[in-house]
């Protein structure tokens, strides 16, 4: 350990952890300040434990439906309790990974909650780390003893990426018993047997999806007149209608009023239409955003400018205060954590004076992995024409594709939309079987700066699902196949 560095990180999730790789790699002297965690909230509450159990469910669904299949498997069933443990035990499998990789890149890992004392132009940026306000959240990860670090360091440059936490609407205060963040919905002490979900964006979509496919009575309330609020109108209308057909019920254009708790649940009153109802559910998962965490770092002290909650910073993750840098979710939308890993990237290289790219942030895909899954990148139909362009939009339906039929999942569609001028490809949607899977065959596209003809003349693979990006692609210009 040493007490200064070249670069130091505030906060260990998935846009630290890299950025200090990236900045281990480029031969600069590094460590990362970690008050619970490593691997942030993505990889121990977020991502990749929702997906275990997503998958979970994925499996529990089919062996309801095996006799689709031709097979015949006894009534399934589950223990929620083993289900939990299998998501939380992927999870300390990808923690100690990231302690791993902190270990081969010669990182020092601080564990604590970091400050900013000062911040000097041209000079070395003071940071102070203090003892973690409560304990390690992961019984296979505890703080280690001896290697806490607290005191001051120095550093040349501080990157911030303490990331976000769930947004609290006052009056709904969640309570980790009847109103849940995804913090408890992801470990539930057993099934409940009736919930709603506040909120459709991607954290509510997603449990929605997994308490619903698990056997729970699920009801979705939505403030704007759309589920899943980004995504294109038409693809969210296809997921909503194969929701609905699962047995979700959808509320849009609908205002939780107030949450009133019971002897055995919830009542939540609801506002719609002019019309005010009350319903009954065992729990209330609260999915109405998240947060950028900036408090108590002390970044306005040494005047790095906060809006709404969030660092603001230019392309490269500058702030207005030189060797003050922020990347992730702490730094605005879309809050993801690929676009946080690249950011840290991005910042590394362009603070050792390479050539960094700034970043495009309409060609970072978004994905939920409900089901069906959704998978997007760049504007939808309706931004498009927002913008004043001239569009073809090409579909091509689930329906139509060899595959598909074959694996049972005849549901779904991909949307292209492109510049009707000069064939540039301006977005594109899909919902239905694996397309978090497909999507970064259009996302290389855009990046490329491929037209439409260019992808006219690509052989896709059959038989494969990939077909339909094609297919949608043909369909924009008058040449499907096979629909």
């Amino acid at each position: 350990m040493t007490d200064t560095y070249d670069i130091l990180i505030i906060g260990g999730g998935p846009g630290g952890y890299v950025a200090a790789i990236r900045a281990a790699q480029l031969g600069f002297k590094t460590a990362v300040v970690e008050r619970e965690h490593m691997g942030g909230i993505c990889l121990n509450w977020g991502c990749i434990p929702t997906k275990a159990l997503l998958r979970s469910a994925e499996i529990y669904h089919y062996a309801e439906h095996a006799q689709n299949y031709g097979l015949e498997i006894a009534k399934p069933s589950f223990q929620m309790d083993a289900v939990v443990k299998r998501s939380r035990g992927v999870s300390a499998q990808l923690n100690g990974g990231v302690s791993m990789l902190m270990k081969k890149n010669k990182i020092d890992i601080i564990w604590g909650e970091a400050k900013l004392s000062k911040a000097g132009k041209g000079g070395p940026v003071e940071v102070t780390v203090g003892e973690p306000s409560k304990p390690a959240v992961l019984p296979q990860n505890p703080v280690p003893k001896g290697v806490l670090g607290h005191g001051a360091y120095k550093a040349k440059h501080v990157i911030v990426a303490t990331g976000a936490r769930p947004r609290v609407l006052p009056g709904i205060e969640p309570d980790g018993d009847r109103i849940w963040t995804y913090f408890e919905a992801m470990k539930p002490a057993a099934m409940p047997k009736s919930l709603i979900v506040m909120g459709s964006g991607a954290i509510g979509i997603e449990f929605a999806s997994f308490y619903r496919t698990m056997g729970a009575d699920v009801t979705v309330v939505e403030l704007l007149p759309q589920i899943l609020p980004v995504e294109d109108a038409e693809i969210a209308a296809v997921a909503r209608k194969q929701f609905e057909k699962q047995g979700m019920k959808i509320l849009i254009d609908a205002k939780v009023a107030k949450v009133a708790k019971t002897g055995s649940g919830v009542e939540v009153t609801i506002e719609q239409g002019g019309k005010t109802q009350v319903l009954s559910a065992e729990r209330l998962i609260s999915a109405v955003g998240v947060q950028g965490n900036t408090e108590g770092l002390n970044l306005e002290g040494v005047g790095v400018v906060i809006e709404r909650g969030l660092v603001k910073i230019d392309a490269y993750g500058r702030t207005n205060v030189e060797g003050v840098y922020a990347i992730g979710d702490v730094a605005g939308a879309p809050m993801l954590a690929h676009k946080a890993e690249h950011e840290g990237t991005i910042c590394v290289e362009k603070i050792k004076g390479l050539d960094a790219h700034p970043m495009k942030k309409t060609q970072i895909p978004g994905c939920t992995y409900c089901q069906p899954q959704i998978a997007s990148v760049g504007l939808t139909e309706a931004k498009a024409k927002e913008g004043g362009r001239e569009v073809k939009v090409g579909r091509f339906r689930f329906i139509g594709n060899g595959k598909a039929i074959a694996l049972g999942e005849p549901d779904g569609m991909v949307k292209t939309v492109f510049d009707a001028k000069t064939g540039e490809l301006l977005g594109a949607h899909m919902v239905g079987a694996e397309v978090t899977e497909l999507i970064h065959g259009f996302v290389i596209a855009m990046g490329l700066e491929t037209t439409e003809e260019d992808l006219m003349h690509t052989v896709f693979p059959h038989p494969t699902l990939s077909e339909m990006m094609h297919e949608s692609v043909l369909d924009a210009y008058g040449k499907v196949i096979h629909m």
